[in-house]
């Protein structure tokens, strides 16, 4: 059995992937955990805690080595490998997704838009022609997909998703603004409520002013 990683742990780990990524585009080649510490504003303690979940990586008196670091971190979450993406939902958000080009550079590449409104289907986004949602079916005949990214109405959400994990889906990016109520329980589902953040961002403010 794997150990258990706690979801904290795991939320730390694309932080550090990006920090050791500048790094190597300084040039630096190894680094110890204070000196790594100081740049992330995380304590060295709970750097060596994290990465000692997955067998450390350091040495004693040299530190880490920047670019294996970079590459097992990349590896553990999975960024070794090509993740086909489709987007269900192709409005202003869909599009966006869809136009961000450093996924591909992380391994996620979106090979695929749906929509149910016909005034925008045949328009190209990077390529990918928008598709219409009821076209689904033959497309997922034809093609590998690790993951469905939900930009669609809250209000249609969970039976898009369903419809998806019937057709095989076994992982969900839901940008819609619910909680999904899905079919089967195995399906990994990452939520982005982006007003989570926005509201979590206005209680800093409010507490940073009253602190002052």
């Amino acid at each position: 059995m794997s150990k258990e990683i706690s979801q904290a742990v795991i939320r730390r780990m694309p932080r550090y992937y990006r920090y050791l990524g500048e790094l190597i585009d300084e040039g630096v080649e190894r680094i110890s955990s204070n000196e790594l510490s100081a740049r992330m504003k995380v304590t060295a303690s709970q750097i060596r805690q994290d990465l000692n979940n997955f067998g450390g990586f350091g040495q004693q008196g040299y530190g880490y080595n920047v670019q294996y670091l970079y590459e097992e971190i990349g590896k553990i979450m999975g960024l070794n490998e090509q993740h086909n993406i489709i987007v269900i939902g192709a409005g202003n958000l869909g599009q966006a997704i869809a136009n961000y080009v450093k996924f591909e550079k992380l391994g996620f590449v979106i090979i695929g838009l749906f929509d149910v409104n016909p005034k925008i289907c045949g328009r190209k986004i990077r390529g990918n022609p928008i598709l219409m949602l009821d076209e689904i079916e033959s497309f997922m005949d034809g093609h590998k997909v690790d993951i469905a990214a939900l930009t669609v109405p809250k209000s249609e959400a969970d039976a898009v998703a369903n419809r998806l994990v019937k057709l095989g889906i076994h992982a969900i990016w839901n940008f819609a603004h619910v909680d999904l109520e899905l079919l089967d329980d195995n399906v990994v589902v990452e939520n982005v409520h982006l007003s989570d953040s926005l509201m979590q961002l206005s209680y800093n403010i409010v507490k940073s002013k009253n602190d002052n």
